[in-house]
């Protein structure tokens, strides 16, 4: 049975350092039972924050950085050399330190990669992608990602899952284009909501006051089509970790005290 975990921290910066720490003890223990990892990377503030604290740990040599699968919850759709896109914040925080072995790095395709200016091309390929790494067990044309991290913000988006969007009402499709963003950039490759419940387990990281109302409204059960990151629940654990400020307007139930 899936659970749900929140856990609190005074501000973004202890938030970023304790879920680094957190994630390298995880990758250990999954290596440590399977041999191999997975790991769905996010973008966003909180998101590369987090790896740029995995690269300067001390411990982050004891992840075997050869047996993980790197993958993208969304990717911003522009040019590969763009600072907006999520792969290269991603590769200057941790990727380029680390033994990866490159045909395990999964990313989505940029708009001036092998499909041009096509978003959806690009979606398709990625679904394609996700096909090809599942594996019977998994049930499903995506791999069982061991750990997704995902952000989430202020209307209550996750990934590029914003409320009331084309993308929030998709149930067959693994990746989509996500055009018309209320937030730059306007398009996007996204994974769905269903693909994203694929994973194991679903880490929740925000900070800021701005994002309070959608926290106490998710953790409160509000419907994903208004609040997507509601939906975004892991088959054994969704943990939410939070500041100080973003977990300001939550219930009793959902106020642990201070880490």
């Amino acid at each position: 049975m899936s659970k749900t975990e929140v856990v609190v921290y005074s501000n973004g910066e202890l938030l970023a350092a304790a879920v680094a720490a957190r994630l390298v003890t995880r990758l250990v223990d999954v290596q440590a039972a399977k041999g191999s990892a997975s790991l769905v990377l996010t973008g966003g503030g909180t998101g590369i924050a987090v790896l740029r604290e995995l690269r300067d740990s001390r411990a982050r040599d004891a992840v075997d950085w050869s047996k993980l699968d790197i993958y993208w919850g969304d990717e911003r759709f522009v040019a590969s050399g763009s600072d907006e896109r999520n792969e290269k914040q991603a590769r200057e925080a941790l990727l380029d330190h680390v033994p990866l072995d490159p045909a395990r790095v999964h990313a989505v395709e940029a708009s001036d990669g092998k499909f041009g200016d096509d978003p959806d091309a690009a979606a398709a390929a990625y679904a394609e992608v996700l096909a090809r790494n599942a594996r019977p067990e998994d049930h499903f044309d995506v791999p069982t990602f061991d750990i997704t991290l995902l952000g989430l913000g202020g209307e209550g988006h996750t990934a590029s899952v914003f409320p009331e969007s084309p993308a929030v009402y998709e149930t067959e499709r693994t990746a989509v284009a996500v055009r018309n963003c209320p937030k730059p950039p306007p398009t996007r490759v996204s994974l769905t909501l269903p693909a994203l419940r694929r994973s194991q387990e679903i880490w929740l990281m925000t900070a800021g006051a701005e994002k309070a109302d959608a926290v106490a409204l998710a953790l409160a059960g509000a419907g994903e089509i208004q609040i997507p990151v509601s939906g975004a629940r892991g088959q054994r654990r969704t943990l939410w970790l939070l500041d100080r400020a973003a977990a300001g307007k939550l219930t009793k139930v959902y106020r642990p005290p201070l880490s």
